[in-house]
């Protein structure tokens, strides 16, 4: 009796992924629409919708830093019809920083990484650094007293700027802001002088000479400024602070789901108009295996994780 249920139950699921998928997709994008985030996601849905001749709906649904969404993704049904997104903030910082009610990786099942979208280290042309070595050598000077900005407590600017710290031995003060145009606009203002920033945020911004770059937060020059060094090149070896982004499903999802959703992914990102699309919002490609992304969601919830705990940041 158990065989023929163990067999029903494969060929079961072997029908619903060979007949996958008959009706529309819900991809819960944990963020607001027309963001960053938002932007590069609608960009890759869209085309994964042509090819699968199938819709993929973007519902946004935003709340306590992003953790409504990913709840509600982790809790939808394994079928393949809910997508979740998977990002720095949500499967790697968030775990530590507050409390949530899912597990980035036992709650889930990884489908690709989607892109990544490195920072920019900028700095307001009064501050007598042209280069990130001199910033670090200039913070040293005077342990604590230089000032940094960041869009809140636990975002990226902030923990990207406590690694660099730690790794860099030096100190500089926090100042968060509620998001990061408050923050960008008080750089620009002089008012803080340091900040690590979105690329398209700020391009413009750098190429008008109102911020000075520093360098990049990727291994290597990011592919948007590709003359600016990477901090790890110029001063830090082995620095990387890079947000990303990826797909998601619920746990237990069939595999052959799973494949063929990373086939879409992987397909989509490989399309020369998709991809000149993400650049020019500062978003890198990355599509990879499923077994690659989880992996990498699994190495950054650590190294974060370990970062938010050191530094004692805990939102209630």
């Amino acid at each position: 009796m158990r065989k023929y249920l163990f067999l029903l139950i494969i060929y079961s699921c072997a029908a619903t992924a060979q007949n996958y998928p008959s009706r529309p997709i819900r991809l819960i994008v944990p963020q607001g629409a027309g963001g960053a985030t938002d932007i590069i996601v609608r960009i890759t849905a869209q085309r994964m919708s042509e090819q699968m001749n199938q819709q993929i709906v973007i519902d946004n649904r935003t709340g306590a830093g992003g953790t409504i969404g990913v709840e509600i993704a982790a809790n939808a049904a394994p079928d393949g019809y809910t997508l979740g997104l998977s990002a720095t903030s949500s499967h790697a910082i968030n775990p530590s920083l507050r409390k949530v009610a899912y597990h980035p990786l036992r709650d889930f099942d990884a489908v690709s990484l989607v892109a990544s979208t490195p920072l920019v280290l900028v700095v307001h042309p009064t501050l007598a650094a042209q280069t990130a070595e001199e910033l670090i050598k200039l913070a040293r000077i005077k342990p604590g007293v230089m000032q940094y900005a960041s869009a809140g407590n636990g975002t990226m600017p902030h923990v990207a700027m406590e690694l660099m710290k730690a790794m860099a031995k030096m100190d500089m003060q926090h100042v968060p802001y509620k998001g990061s145009p408050p923050a960008l606009a008080d750089v620009l203002g002089g008012r803080v002088p340091v900040y690590f920033a979105g690329v398209p945020s700020t391009l413009q911004h750098i190429k008008a000479g109102r911020v000075r770059a520093l360098g990049s937060t990727s291994l290597k020059r990011t592919i948007a400024m590709p003359d600016l060094p990477a901090i790890a090149e110029s001063a830090i070896p082995g620095y990387e602070a890079v947000p990303w982004i990826g797909l998601v499903v619920p746990a237990k999802t069939p595999r052959a789901i799973i494949a063929r959703l990373n086939r879409e992914v992987v397909t989509t990102l490989a399309a020369p108009d998709v991809r000149d699309r993400l650049l020019a919002h500062g978003a890198e490609p990355g599509a990879g295996t499923p077994e690659a992304h989880a992996s990498y969601i699994a190495s950054e919830l650590k190294k974060w994780g370990k970062l938010v705990t050191d530094i004692g940041v805990k939102i209630d």
